[in-house]
């Protein structure tokens, strides 16, 4: 004969321990998977408007001379923003032979500037480190 698996009256009994742990599981997972889509979320957030506030590019460089390279940067901000972006040169080594800040407050969405950065030696190469709104 075999054997059919006997299961307990409920309304004498109640539930069984698994079906409350499995609903418990349930409940734990819901709400830290909601917790967890809202910190993505924020975060998301958080990043994509921190990067539209100040933003930077370096256009061109050139080496005016071996203490000297001119340097033109394009800004895209919010009108009201001000902010500064850093600027470094590079010997052919690689070695940093000068660092500029250039602050930026004027009132214009998109602002192009030439500036001109003093180096300790002849650079090759220019390259904008970062810009930061203040």
């Amino acid at each position: 004969m075999s054997a059919a698996p006997q299961t307990l009256p409920e309304s004498r009994y109640g539930a069984s321990s698994d079906e409350r742990a499995d609903r418990k599981l349930k409940i734990i997972g819901a709400v830290l998977g909601a917790v967890l889509l809202g910190i993505v979320g924020w975060f998301g957030y958080d990043y994509i408007s921190g990067q539209q506030a100040f933003s930077g590019e370096l256009v061109a460089s050139k080496v005016m001379s071996a203490d000297e390279v001119e340097i033109k940067l394009d800004i895209r901000k919010d009108a009201a923003t001000s902010g500064v972006c850093t600027v470094r040169a590079l010997a052919e080594s690689g070695a940093e032979v000068g660092r500029k800040d250039f602050v930026f407050e004027q009132r214009a969405a998109e602002v192009t500037k030439v500036f001109s950065l003093r180096t300790t030696e002849k650079a090759t190469a220019a390259e904008l480190v970062g810009c930061s709104q203040r």
